[in-house]
C-alpha cells in the first residue's frame, strides 16, 4: 500500500466518522447530560466495538481478496457502488440527529457504546464495502487490512472524544440543524468521491 493510498484512507475515514449517526447520537446524548465525565467509558466501548466489527469484516475480506484478482475487482466495484449509494442518501437526508440528554453509569455507557458498534450489521457491511477501496492487490491483503483496521479504530476513538468534549462544552452547536446539514453534505460528498475515485484507481 502506497503512502498516498493510506493517507487517502485516513482523510476519508476521518470525514465519514464525523457524520451524525447512531454512535454520534449516543455520544452527544451522554455528553449533553454529563459533559466530559462520559468520555472514557464511551471511547473504550466504541473502540472495542469497532474492533469486533472490523475483525468480523476482515476475517472474510482477507480470504476473498487473497482468492483471486477477479474476486478483488468484483468486491472493489461492488463496494464503490455501495459507497456512492450511501453518499447520495446522506445528501438527500435532512438533519435527523435529535440528541436528548441521557444519564447513566460508566458501566452502562461502556456496554451501550460497545453494543451500538459491535453488533450493528450495517457497520460490518460498511467495513466490507469501504476497506477494499484502499487495499492494493499488488501486496498481501492481510497486513493492509490490519493496518487500515487499527487506524480506523484509533480515528473512531478520537472522534468519540471530540464529540463528547464538544457536546459537553458547546452542545448548542451540535443540535443546530444547519450545522448537521453541513456535516452530512460534506460527508456525503466525500463518500461519493471515495467511491468514484477508488473505482477508477488501478492500484
Amino acid at each position: 500500500m502506497s503512502a498516498t493510498l493510506y493517507f487517502a484512507f485516513v482523510a476519508a475515514a476521518s470525514l465519514l466518522l464525523l457524520l451524525p449517526g447512531p454512535t454520534v447520537l449516543m455520544v452527544v446524548s451522554y455528553g449533553l447530560a454529563e459533559g466530559r465525565r462520559s468520555l472514557w467509558a464511551l471511547v473504550v466501548g466504541v473502540a472495542l466495538g469497532d474492533a469486533v466489527a472490523l475483525a468480523c469484516s476482515v476475517a472474510g475480506l482477507g480470504a476473498v481478496l487473497a482468492a483471486s484478482a477477479a474476486a478483488f475487482t468484483f468486491l472493489k466495484y461492488a463496494g464503490a457502488i455501495y459507497l456512492i449509494y450511501l453518499g447520495i442518501g446522506m445528501l438527500r437526508s435532512g438533519a435527523a440527529l435529535t440528541p436528548k440528554p441521557v444519564r447513566s453509569s460508566p458501566r452502562r455507557k461502556f456496554a451501550h457504546a460497545f453494543a451500538v458498534t459491535a453488533v450493528n450489521p450495517k457497520c460490518i457491511l460498511f467495513f466490507v464495502a469501504f476497506l477494499p477501496q484502499f487495499v492494493s492487490h499488488a501486496a498481501p491483503a492481510g497486513p493492509q487490512l490490519l493496518l487500515l483496521g487499527l487506524t480506523f479504530v484509533l480515528l473512531s476513538a478520537l472522534n468519540v472524544g471530540f464529540y463528547s468534549y464538544l457536546s459537553g462544552t458547546a452542545g448548542h452547536c451540535i443540535q443546530n440543524p444547519r450545522f448537521l446539514r453541513r456535516i452530512k453534505g460534506v460527508s456525503g460528498s466525500v463518500m461519493i468521491g471515495a467511491g468514484l475515485l477508488t473505482a477508477a484507481a488501478r492500484e
